[in-house]
């Protein structure tokens, strides 16, 4: 890192100097009025000064070494590299090398994992089958199978999906083609990649945002709640007091604890995707006219499978769609269901702990710099997850020569312009940032692309951890290291 002070010496005498002549000739040519108007608009005479005698990687230097001793950041672990992809050397930096918590900068790493392994064009099917004869009154005397393959966005109307209402209508209508007026048998899911359902959280994953405590779906059994002050709220009135509330970031809606033990410890669960299609799908049908005589049955596997005919198939958006969907609005939903594909593309296994293991093993193949790396879920909730801001531009650089960088690139939030990037960079930067950010109690990250003035492409990564102040503050403080590297 560049020392400073010699030149911040220099600068104060030119600007003292500019200051004085500036008076000076304003005294003479200038109202008070017209000052009072038009200075808080103006960049300081020393700004000028600075820009004048300093070339911009010793102003990204004096900008990083100015915020050592801000408020907000003085206290804090935090890190910074600006990386020239071409000439794969450091700009600027500072504490590179440590483990950082990276929040929702993590999803960099899940889709691109998922992006390399299935490529953008991949799609999830549902499709809708049948066993047995149809007779010549059109009834079924078989079953109907709603076979699924772990489409993460089923039913949930996320980029470009479609809602289950339209799904249900699209099947309806295909047993309308086949002539069905009756099933004489059950609707059977064919559930093997649908274990979604968490049986035991990562550590560290109840987090704090906007005031409230959330809790993804699953049990707090082996969470400390001394450490993650975990928060159990309880009705003012007793008698009403049957089921405890919150909501998932994993999914957007609300979840509720089966039992509170009165030790901290919750079980949470949501209603099963296919489940609810199929269901659905059912009512849909007698509502119709469409009599089923059987049930919604699940079925994990299927040792003598029936011969079946394919009614309709429903496609889930491109997997590109998904991860630019994922990216833009910071998705944890997806994230986790990206991690859980990979792992049963790799192991047969759709849990979060294969896919742990498909992540860490594909960035291993990639070189991927794993100093200081702990990868703990897809979405970037654990405060377990650690990575080193060296090793995100490094990995970020690496993307540039792979196949599908242009669609990854494009599923960046832009400065001032889209996404969770939308409200920062409203001017300098604006349109020139193209990042991911992360969110967490006390924890702002940012790591992406810089378009500079002069059209260069750079990398860079800026995390900080345990700040003072509010996120708003964090964020203005990171506008400002980060803007005089838009000159270099």
């Amino acid at each position: 890192m560049v020392n400073f002070r010699k030149y911040i010496s220099g600068v104060t005498v030119l600007a003292a100097g500019f200051l004085f002549a500036q008076s000076t000739v304003s005294t003479v040519l200038y109202s008070q009025n017209y000052d009072n108007k038009t200075s808080s608009n103006l960049p300081s005479p020393a700004a000028y000064v600075e820009k004048a005698i300093l070339s911009p990687k010793e102003l990204v230097d004096i900008s990083v070494n100015t915020m050592m001793t801000d408020p907000v950041l003085k206290n804090a672990t935090w890190g910074f590299v600006v990386y020239d992809p071409k000439t794969k050397k450091i700009i600027s930096s500072y504490n590179e090398n440590t483990p950082l918590v990276p929040a929702s900068t993590t999803k960099l790493l899940t889709t691109e994992t998922a992006m390399s392994m299935l490529g953008e064009n991949y799609r999830w099917m549902t499709q809708l089958e049948y066993s047995g004869e149809i007779d010549e009154n059109g009834t079924l005397n078989g079953n109907l199978y709603i076979v699924g393959s772990g489409d993460p966005s089923l039913g949930t109307n996320k980029a470009g999906a479609w809602s289950y209402k339209d799904i249900v209508s699209d099947f309806a209508g295909g047993i309308a083609r086949e002539g069905i007026k009756k099933v004489n048998g059950d609707i059977i899911i064919q559930t093997a990649l649908f274990k979604g359902n968490i049986s035991a959280l990562p550590e560290n994953v109840v987090w704090l945002e906007n005031n409230n405590y959330y809790l993804p779906v699953g049990t707090t059994k082996e969470i400390n709640p001394a450490n993650e002050r975990l928060i159990v709220k309880k009705s003012m009135n007793p008698a009403t007091d049957k089921k405890f509330f919150y909501v998932s970031p994993y999914v957007n809606k609300m979840v509720y604890a089966e039992k509170y033990d009165g030790n901290g410890t919750l079980t949470t669960k949501l209603p099963d995707a296919p489940a609810f299609l199929a269901n659905s799908f059912r009512a849909s049908l007698v509502k119709s006219g469409v009599a089923v005589t059987g049930k919604v049955v699940p079925k994990m596997t299927d040792a003598s499978p029936e011969i079946r005919k394919m009614i309709s198939v429903y496609k889930s958006p491109t997997l590109g769609d998904i991860i630019y969907y994922t990216n833009q609005r910071s998705d944890n939903s997806l994230a986790e269901a990206l991690l859980k594909t990979v792992g049963f593309q790799k192991m047969g296994d759709q849990t979060s702990e294969s896919g742990r293991i498909v992540v860490n093993n594909h960035l291993k193949d990639i070189a991927f710099d794993i100093e200081g790396l702990n990868y703990m879920d897809g979405s970037g909730l654990s405060r377990s997850n650690h990575v080193t801001p060296i090793s995100q531009v490094k990995f970020l650089t690496s993307l540039m020569d792979e196949k599908f960088y242009k669609t990854y690139f494009n599923s960046l939030p832009i400065g001032g312009q889209s996404g969770t990037l939308k409200g920062m960079f409203k001017e300098e930067g604006n349109g020139q940032v193209f990042a991911k950010t992360g969110t967490l109690n006390k924890v702002k990250t940012l790591a992406g692309y810089l378009k500079t003035n002069s059209g260069r492409t750079l990398v860079f990564s800026l995390m900080v951890n345990n700040y003072a102040g509010s996120v708003g503050q964090v964020k203005s403080k990171m506008e400002t290291i980060l803007k005089p590297a838009l000159d270099l």
